[in-house]
């Protein structure tokens, strides 16, 4: 069936702003005057402002979904609250032999330390593991510590660290994935059922913000076979782009189970909408656990410059091994010296390997050396931010900037120097780690600050425009998925993908949206 939508304007990456969409079969027919002068069932979008549908360039789906189901920590504003929570969601599922759940907010305590004898206070009987908001650090309680073994003669692992106490012994708070695995190893392991409940949870709610492409950045058995489930069931109702997670001490036993998951995805009946073609790589943690690897020592703690979680030649062979098979590198790089050891990968992969269109990825990008910012659009390197975090939020102000200092604060997040030099910039939500809605998000590093606040604009200078915001989430998102020809624009032949909002974002940043559509189908 023909469809014109029209009473309205519209906006694509490319085209500006217009009025009139046709489409036709699930596709883009006609865009503009070529649009309204066809014949078909007409949609009045009353005044409401039409765009591509947002892509999430980096985004951790399955952990939203599995944190929807324990209990609900993210924003409680003490430990008090948390404690309350814990308590409230232990004594209601008396069976589950572990309280797993998410993310507390680890700014409000000085130093981000949480204590595992706080969680003891409530649960005592019962391993208790919750996540920060930033997934790179945890909080336990002492019966997960006894169980994983974790006491004072227990060594930081490389890549990770372990919060002790003035005697030495664990406190319980652990940083980094390969800590995690200290205490996740004895956990009760999730499945592909439960991961199925996981992807329906997030998927609805990716369509309701008006997302109909999303990354899943963080893949690990079982969550690519719960994927290929869900596409094979039709539960899949978003588009979706699998990265699997490497480490430097299993990307090489993992090189053919990510092949073979990578050729039986692609294998799917059309229309497939899975796609298996990038492997995640963890350079560094994160400003605010002390984690992200720097060029200068942390102010709070002298004697450290964060964690460089691969070293060079590892990192070199793991990248080249799966650029070689012709996997997209997607690079987590936040402190200015894993920034630079993630470009100097990139460049050496390139003068190694034969010439391919590679699109790598550095996603957080947030100290950026100055010799290091040409680097990105010379060697085609795509830089995606998380346009939330590019205002003064709580975590900068309060736990990040005594780590490192004003200097290096205000240095992070430089979109207008980066596209002023022709890099090309995505989006991504880190959802869960911050809200998965772009409505949220796309008018912050305009304004460097949340829409209608009084406080001052962080960093202005590197303020963008909507248009180049919405590119970002759109356009420039379905480039790095290598979906440009079909998705991300509202040109003739394209899939009829998009979103209808209440109002123009180039007038107010009080929008809604008013339905999603996917394929030509209303979904939302």
């Amino acid at each position: 069936m023909r469809i014109i939508f029209k009473g309205g304007s519209a906006w694509s990456a490319g085209l500006g702003l217009f009025e009139g969409l046709a489409i036709e079969g699930g596709r883009i027919l006609a865009t503009g005057p070529a649009a309204l002068e066809l014949d078909g069932s007409f949609v009045d979008l009353d005044g409401g402002f039409l765009i591509p549908g947002f892509i999430d360039g980096h985004a951790h789906p399955i952990f939203a979904g599995r944190e929807a189901r324990g209990p609900q920590v993210n924003n409680l504003k003490s430990v008090k609250e948390i404690q309350n929570e814990v308590s409230r969601y232990a004594k209601a599922n008396p069976s589950e032999s572990w309280i797993i759940g998410g993310a507390y907010e680890a700014s409000i305590i000085s130093g981000g330390d949480f204590d595992a004898h706080w969680l003891d206070e409530v649960v005592p009987n019962r391993p208790v593991l919750l996540h920060a908001v930033d997934h790179h650090t945890i909080w336990v309680n002492s019966k997960a510590l006894e169980i994983a073994g974790i006491s004072a003669s227990t060594k930081n692992p490389d890549g990770g660290t372990i919060a002790r106490r003035e005697d030495g012994s664990p406190k319980g708070t652990l940083r980094e994935p390969i800590a995690f695995d200290l205490i996740l190893k004895h956990a009760p392991a999730d499945s592909v059922e439960s991961d199925l409940l996981a992807i329906k949870r997030a998927t609805d709610e990716l369509i309701s913000a008006g997302i109909t492409t999303a990354t899943e950045c963080w893949v690990e058995p079982p969550m690519a076979e719960a994927y290929l489930a869900a596409a094979k069931s039709g539960a899949l109702t978003t588009d979706m782009h699998l990265a699997f997670l490497v480490t430097p001490q299993n990307w090489q036993e993992k090189i053919s189970y990510i092949q073979e998951i990578r050729a039986e995805i692609s294998n799917l009946p059309e229309p497939n909408y899975l796609k298996a073609n990038t492997v995640k790589f963890l350079s560094d943690g994160a400003l605010s656990s002390g984690t992200a690897a720097l060029s200068q020592p942390y102010l709070d703690n002298p004697e450290s410059k964060g964690l460089l979680i691969w070293d060079d030649d590892n990192l070199l062979d793991a990248t080249a091994t799966f650029d070689m098979l012709e996997f997209q590198l997607h690079i987590h790089a936040i402190g200015d010296a894993a920034i630079n050891q993630s470009l100097n990968t990139i460049e050496a992969v390139m003068r190694i390997n034969p010439r391919w269109d590679r699109r790598p990825v550095i996603v957080h990008a947030q100290l950026i050396a100055p010799e290091d910012l040409l680097r990105f659009s010379k060697l085609g390197v795509i830089a995606n931010f998380q346009p939330l975090w590019t205002y003064l939020d709580p975590m900068n102000k309060e736990l990040i900037e005594p780590r490192i200092g004003a200097e290096r604060n205000n240095r992070q997040y430089q979109l207008r120097t980066l596209l002023d030099t022709g890099t090309k910039i995505s989006f991504g939500s880190d959802w869960p780690v911050t809200s998965h809605k772009p409505l949220d998000s796309i008018f912050i590093p305009v304004l460097r600050k949340i829409p209608g606040s009084n406080n001052e604009a962080w960093n202005i200078n590197e303020a963008i425009t909507v248009e180049e915001s919405l590119t970002a989430y759109t356009a420039n998102s379905a480039y790095q998925l290598f979906s440009e020809d079909e998705i991300g624009k509202l040109e003739p032949g394209m899939r009829a993908n998009f979103v209808i909002l209440d109002k123009s974002p180039f007038e107010t940043s009080e929008v809604k949206i008013k339905s999603v559509w996917r394929d030509g189908v209303k979904v939302g």
